[in-house]
């Protein structure tokens, strides 16, 4: 009998999406089962109290009559020039014509380097990377090469190193600043530095900003693009976190730098062939550029998101097992397991034990596409208090690896 089952694409062999991956399978058969389950394993505001900022909601009910055809394929005109004024505020040389919109930076991520890449091509991303960026390289034919940000530097990048990574099929540097999963923000010195790494062997830097107002303690976003000049510049940014709306699914690209035109060409003929992006949404993204910034009250001093990082903090530090660099940014934290403590300690071991013992679903660092398996990721979007019993929860698994030698790396 001839076998009937239809296989899947060779080129998801080596995608892979860990964030809701088999450990988010098997956290829904637990609350299928009764068992509810801490879910630190994903950026979703929505999902822990937080609100999208009335005046987009009304920004949109306002303008559902007009909704209802198709837009531009790059996006609405009075969104896309809030999105340029804000980069020529920052100090960059937007434009409109330059700018295109999509259903959350994800798509544009993937429609850029489908215009940008040739079978074989390499794509510096960083270690610690944000998986997307991996996957999307992969399915359009390109080789991601990863230079390393390790906790020792404060998870920063070293340009010379970045340097020496490069070869004759190298197109573009991938730059996440405040990054994910780590936090770190980079100072303008190192910026600049890595702009001169594109500049002297023509590469095309991809910043991915999406959460450039998630700042803590004084730390200060640089935007790219500014920096960048003529080297040529995808910045990406969106509504999604800053402005608490993930479910708007809306996100923008910024072209700017010289020689790209055949860039937009090839990415306006992408924008096309999925006609538009989501129109009702795009009605917010002006009024959320131009009104209040609303995030910086939740991370500064009093804020929540400010008391939830801390939280963390504090937990770690009395932590008998881990270690952390605070981070600077975004909304995650990335604390590592001191090897000494717990040897041959491995994160995807540990990440389903605590599922099963605590209810707690966390990332695996190594999800993230570094080789060490002694860190994982949480989201700081719970409560400070949900946040402080979760690490007294996952302080006791460690304990429970500690005493029986679990957590061990399984080998089939």
């Amino acid at each position: 009998m001839q076998d009937s089952r239809v296989a899947a694409s060779s080129r998801l062999d080596q995608v892979r999406y860990d964030i809701r991956g088999p450990l988010s399978r098997r956290a829904h058969e637990l609350e299928a089962a009764g068992h509810p389950v801490l879910r630190l394993n994903i950026g979703n505001p929505g999902l822990f109290g937080f609100r999208v900022p009335q005046h987009l909601r009304d920004a949109i009910s306002d303008s559902l009559p007009r909704s209802e055809a198709y837009c531009h394929q790059q996006g609405l005109a009075e969104a896309r020039e809030a999105i340029a004024a804000q980069h020529r505020r920052n100090g960059a040389e937007a434009a409109a014509a330059r700018v295109f919109i999509g259903n959350g930076v994800s798509e544009l991520i993937d429609l850029s380097l489908r215009a940008l890449l040739e079978p074989g091509d390499e794509v510096l991303v960083p270690a610690p990377d944000y998986p997307l960026w991996s996957a999307a390289t992969r399915l359009n034919g390109g080789v991601p090469v990863y230079y390393a940000c390790p906790a020792e530097r404060a998870h920063r990048p070293d340009p010379d190193e970045i340097a020496a990574l490069v070869t004759p099929r190298t197109k573009a540097l991938v730059l996440i600043n405040p990054n994910n999963p780590t936090g770190a923000v980079y100072p303008r010195e190192l910026l600049l530095a890595l702009v001169e790494v594109a500049r002297r062997h023509r590469l095309v830097l991809l910043g991915d900003e999406i959460y450039d107002s998630v700042l803590y303690d004084g730390a200060r976003f640089e935007p790219l693009a500014p920096l960048a000049g003529e080297v040529p510049c995808l910045s990406y940014g969106g509504l999604s976190k800053v402005h608490l709306a993930c479910g708007y699914r809306v996100g923008w690209l910024s072209l700017t730098g010289a020689g790209t035109h055949e860039l937009e060409r090839a990415l306006d003929l992408l924008a096309s062939l999925r006609l538009c992006s989501n129109v009702t949404a795009q009605w917010a993204i002006r009024p959320a550029l131009e009104g209040p910034n609303e995030i910086g009250a939740l991370t500064r001093t009093g804020g929540r998101l400010h008391a939830a990082r801390a939280a963390i903090v504090d937990a770690v530090a009395r932590s008998g097992f881990l270690e952390l660099v605070p981070p600077e940014g975004a909304l995650y934290a990335f604390p590592g397991v001191d090897a000494q403590r717990l040897p041959g300690f491995d994160d995807e071991a540990f990440a389903l034990e605590l599922l099963e013992h605590e209810h707690i679903i966390l990332v695996p660092g190594s999800s993230f596409n570094i080789a060490e398996r002694n860190r994982f990721r949480v989201t700081m979007l719970p409560e400070p208090a949900v946040l402080a019993d979760a690490f007294a929860r996952i302080e006791r698994q460690l304990e429970r690896c500690a005493e029986t030698g679990a957590a061990q790396r399984r080998v089939a």
